[in-house]
């Protein structure tokens, strides 16, 4: 198993192992010299997102970067795929975003894509990996900060007209929008994007401190621009997690709409329009059985991939499927963006809504969601569960009873130390009582 990349890069507490300086410099040199021995002087982009510790891990980042041998550039506060898409199109080596997504803002972590815009595959973690040790082992000297260059703020305005290309015409005319941006690096693109789109657009969430960041806000919490929908009246809702490769809507009811709503919306969208490759679309473990019911009343399959928007892209490219995502928001159009990017995802389902001139709760009524329900049990370390003869024998009756009736999905969060208790069931007591069952086991035998 990987020690410090998880499903989304290395994750952690500002300030403490695996993000203490130390560190932190080493994964830039480790880097550098992984980049190195493809290209001379190898060209780096830094994007970050708003936490107040992105600075400093940024200056610390570069400083290892600059030691190996790289060049870096900055882009600022910035949406983690505008860094994916800028990296891709300018032919840098490496795109890197200082961000931990949607956890609290005392974490941070360090992303890394590659010169084609994707993440990096597990192979080549590994090997980064490796690296990062042996520097840790060998650093001489104290890590150093190296404040990043200037910011290029062409890097947003490039990125700006991607993302408005991919919807020639679209206008809001007509309609309130509500945008929680997070108090992330939304902020800092969001309301230039939507202030020339027409429309009613309230923004919200979108003045960041540092420390609020993903607090009672943003993807992390649907409900609460669901809640603001119903008073302002608006005909939907549209929010972000910090790094804004996700988003989550609500329906003009003030119902939340999920990634699997989503999938469900874009991948009929593709179908009818003959652009959906071989009608599938991919999905993880997480989503819900009553997707993939729709889906199949559409004449769409759908494949299950690991959790993680890499891996959803993985199957995504050996399968051919031109759409993919998770329940989370993470939404992928093939041969549109590289990795997940929730402005663009909001953009496209404002106009697959538009050009139905229908409401968002009309076209996702038919979308029957078997209860289901997720149990985060804090852990102070990640044993294969089935080595555990108390949590395997509870997951063992949870399967035997639900059987063709439900789901059991048992896993280990790849960005914190959580196992993740998902139970789908059509009896929503059965549901509950095998997911407390099996958290009780767990938080016995490996909780804090």
């Amino acid at each position: 198993m990987k020690k410090l990349f998880g499903t989304d890069g290395i994750r952690g507490v500002a300030g403490v192992s695996p993000l203490d300086v130390p560190t932190i410099y080493s994964i830039g040199l480790a880097l550098a010299h992984s980049l190195a021995r493809k290209e001379s002087s190898p060209r780096v982009l830094l994007g970050m997102d708003t936490r107040e510790s992105s600075e400093w891990i940024g200056a610390t980042l570069t400083a290892g970067l600059t030691a190996g041998g790289a060049l870096v550039e900055s882009a600022g506060v910035i949406t983690t795929p505008a860094i994916a898409f800028l990296s891709s199109k300018h032919g840098f080596a490496a795109g890197v975003v200082i961000s931990a997504s949607h956890n609290p803002w005392q974490d941070n972590g360090i992303k890394v894509f590659g010169p084609d815009g994707y993440k990096l595959p597990d192979a080549a973690e590994f090997a980064i990996e490796e690296e990062i040790f042996r520097q840790l082992a060998n650093l001489k000297t104290p890590a150093q900060y190296l404040t990043p260059p200037p910011v290029n703020e062409s890097d947003r305005t490039e990125y700006l007209q991607f993302l408005l290309s991919a919807v020639p015409g679209l206008s809001l005319d007509g309609r309130r929008i509500v945008i929680d941006c997070a108090n992330g690096a939304a902020s800092a693109v969001a309301p230039q994007l939507f202030a020339g789109l027409g429309g009613d657009v309230i923004i919200t969430h979108a003045s960041p401190n540092g420390r609020n960041i993903n607090e009672r806000c943003g993807a992390l919490h649907p409900e609460i621009v669901a809640a603001q929908v119903k008073v302002d009246r608006a005909s939907m809702g549209i929010t972000f997690d910090g790094d804004a490769d996700r988003a989550l809507f609500a329906d003009e009811n003030g119902r939340v709409v999920n990634g699997d709503a989503v999938l469900l919306l874009a991948g009929r969208d593709l179908q009818a329009r003959g652009l959906l490759t071989n009608s599938t679309v991919v999905a993880t473990t997480m989503s819900n059985m009553g997707l993939e019911a729709a889906l199949k009343r559409s004449g769409i399959q759908m494949l299950r991939a690991a959790v993680g928007d890499k891996y959803v892209l993985e199957q995504m490219i050996a399968t051919g499927a031109a759409l993919g995502g998770e329940q989370s928001g993470h939404i992928i159009f093939s041969g549109r963006s590289t990795t997940g990017d929730g402005l663009l995802t909001a953009l496209l389902l404002l106009d697959i809504v538009h050009r139905s001139g229908k409401p968002l709760a009309e076209l996702v009524a038919d979308l029957k969601v078997f209860p289901q329900v997720i149990v985060n049990v804090k852990v102070r370390e990640k044993m294969p569960l089935d080595g555990i003869p108390a949590v395997a024998a509870a997951i063992r009756a949870a399967e035997a009873e639900l059987r063709d009736t439900g789901r059991v999905v048992i896993r280990y969060s790849g960005t914190e130390a959580l196992a993740r208790v998902m139970i789908e069931a059509e009896s929503e007591p059965l549901m509950r009582h095998h997911a407390d069952t099996i958290a009780a086991a767990i938080r016995t035998e490996l909780g804090i």
